[in-house]
């Protein structure tokens, strides 16, 4: 058996996201009243539950606390065939079969598949550790299922618009990313700014670039840039033997590849040097 759990007040939960009417019937259906210790082998996990990434450190940490204090805030089921189906409590519920523990309490409630989603999705919403990628699917699952647009929704919720409109658009990355967002290999920062790219193959051409050379989010924006910006028309100039030879005689002479090319109705005259060194090294060969 369990320790026994602390009692602790219900927070607001779906009162943000449900009307008052679906509020009142669920506290109702729970109640200090209404709570059993249930067998864990009873009970199967939510189909529609939206959270597929458990931290195990996390989880080892849950289980340590339970062990020690009890179990505070009891999981949500439902019943049904004589079993019971989650509904809220994932993590609690991993931490008890860590444990070996052979029952939890768990609030039964009467609900159907639709507020089981909701609940499930509200609680996911309004845990601290989710990564981004779970809030963008917890989001786009409860516009969807209520059909909500965003702006009722970050009403409901009390967010702004932009910032559920902003986890969102994170589901058109590349797959890749958006597994690099989860196992926190880039931020959301980074995704934000690789979001504005439309191709998959360049998205993941940055995404590499992030990963090889450490980039911050604000060189991510500044690459990203750089690859959508339409590059200059130039072309090799047509230039004549004895210019060649005066350009063949300055490389030699300043150790460094010349480039001569026009760009619409300029001349360019370029070198390339490796450092601040190299460049004075340069100049001053060119001032001999």
């Amino acid at each position: 058996m369990a320790k026994a759990y602390k009692k602790r007040v219900l927070g607001r939960g779906l009162s943000a996201i449900l009307n008052e009417d679906d509020n009142n019937r669920f506290k109702q259906n729970i109640n200090s009243n209404n709570i059993n210790e249930i067998d864990v082998n009873d009970i199967s996990l939510n189909p529609d539950q939206p959270r597929t990434n458990f931290n195990q450190n996390s989880l080892e940490q849950l289980a340590s606390s339970i062990n020690e204090l009890g179990l505070i805030q009891p999981i949500t089921v439902k019943e049904k065939d004589g079993k019971y189906i989650l509904i809220s409590g994932e993590r609690r519920l991993r931490a008890f079969k860590k444990l070996n523990l052979d029952s939890i309490p768990a609030y039964i409630r009467k609900a159907n598949d639709q507020s089981s989603l909701e609940m499930a999705l509200v609680e996911n919403i309004q845990r601290r550790d989710l990564d981004a990628i779970e809030i963008a699917i917890s989001y786009k699952r409860l516009i969807e299922e209520l059909n909500l647009s965003h702006v009722e929704m970050s009403k409901k919720l009390g967010k702004d618009r932009s910032t559920i409109t902003n986890y969102i658009r994170l589901l058109k990355l590349d797959p890749i990313i958006q597994g690099g967002i989860r196992d926190k290999f880039i931020s959301m920062g980074h995704g934000r700014a690789i979001i504005n790219i439309a191709s998959h193959e360049k998205q993941l051409f940055i995404y590499e670039q992030i990963l090889k050379n450490n980039l911050s989010v604000r060189q991510t924006e500044i690459k990203v840039r750089e690859l959508d910006k339409p590059k200059s028309v130039t072309k090799n100039l047509e230039i004549d033997k004895s210019i060649k030879d005066q350009i063949q005689k300055t490389e030699s002479k300043i150790k460094s590849k010349i480039n001569l090319k026009k760009n619409k109705n300029k001349f360019i005259l370029s070198f390339i040097f490796k450092s601040k060194r190299e460049l004075i090294q340069i100049l001053k060969k060119l001032n001999d």
